[in-house]
């Protein structure tokens, strides 16, 4: 019998008959912008340029898919590179800008990839199969090794975590910290992996990956263990108040950062798909307004576009109005 995994606190989640339906009624509402009218700008990436350096830097691919350079060492985030969000029709949605920064086959070698859970608009099929070959090592929390395997990963080159679990990999620290959220790929595999949020330590800089994850006191817990973060990558997007337990609104994003002891923010789970009902710009718009408010920093980049920590100009222009 496989292992059933829980949040820190209770994590409600709507699923009653009223509750589709209300979705399927403000889903047919129209003057709500859900997707951009054209294809995003998007920044093309130069791989040769990848190979070089050993400043801290991060690269966002829009949703949550992120690569980040680190004394040397390149780790790729949730590397979901496809162009739908999900197998299912009726769920899926293109990707807004069209195109990829680099297309994964373009990628130079890749020192580990982590993973936070095993929704398919974070661990994608398709993109495993063109990355498993360059990739030295893959971290993944409890239960998500057997898909891996599944598709052709060797076993010897993934490590699953619990919450609180930390490793020494090429001289970084990792360490799996918890998210309130839930697992599933199917109808009978719910919660049947662990899901979560990712801490990366390297000589100079910290670095806080959030996952996907509803407001919660681990927030707190990993800035009081962990902090203060130079970077952060906080999920802002596809919230809604029926599944408000498991994504965070972005009011609650910059409370998170506060949580965390975050520095410089960079706001993902947005920007590439639609997989909530409010306009596709809100996210950032709102995270914008309430990070001024609290006097958090925010970043926004493009897609593809560098950011090195410590650089003079950090990117704040408002590219998606």
């Amino acid at each position: 019998m496989k292992s059933k995994y829980y949040n820190q606190i209770p994590t409600p989640m709507s699923t009653s008959f009223a509750s589709l339906a209300s979705m399927i009624k403000e889903y047919s509402r129209t003057g709500v912008q859900r997707k951009p009218d054209q294809a995003i700008p998007v920044r093309v990436m130069d791989a040769a340029a990848l190979t070089e350096g050993e400043a801290t830097q991060v690269t966002w691919f829009g949703h949550s898919a992120s690569l980040i350079q680190i004394d040397g060492k390149r780790l790729l985030l949730d590397p979901m590179l496809g162009e739908t969000s999900s197998p299912f029709p009726i769920f899926n949605s293109k990707r807004y800008s069209g195109r990829l920064p680099i297309e994964p086959e373009q990628l130079p070698p890749i020192d580990a990839i982590l993973l936070s859970h095993n929704h398919y608009d974070h661990l994608h099929h398709g993109s495993i199969m063109k990355l498993k070959d360059k990739v030295e090592h893959f971290f993944v929390p409890l239960g998500v090794a057997d898909y891996l395997i599944r598709w052709g990963v060797e076993p010897h080159k993934i490590s699953e975590h619990n919450w609180w679990d930390e490793v020494e990999y090429m001289g970084l620290k990792l360490a799996c910290t918890p998210a309130r959220h839930f697992s599933g790929r199917g109808l009978f595999d719910r919660d049947q992996s662990l899901w979560c949020s990712w801490v990366i330590e390297g000589a100079e800089h910290k670095i806080f990956f959030s996952g996907d994850s509803g407001y919660a006191p681990h927030f707190k817990e990993v800035g009081a263990k962990y902090g203060p973060f130079d970077l952060t990558l906080m999920e802002c997007g596809q919230y809604d108040e029926r599944w408000s337990s498991i994504h965070m609104s972005p009011e609650e994003t910059v409370q998170a950062q506060l949580d965390v002891q975050g520095g410089l923010m960079i706001p993902i789970h947005w920007g590439a798909f639609t997989l909530a009902l409010h306009a596709w710009t809100d996210p950032v718009e709102r995270a914008l307004k309430a990070a001024s408010q609290q006097n958090v920093r925010v970043i926004t980049p493009q897609i593809g576009e560098t950011v090195t920590l410590g650089m003079e100009d950090y990117p704040t222009a408002a590219w998606w109005r």
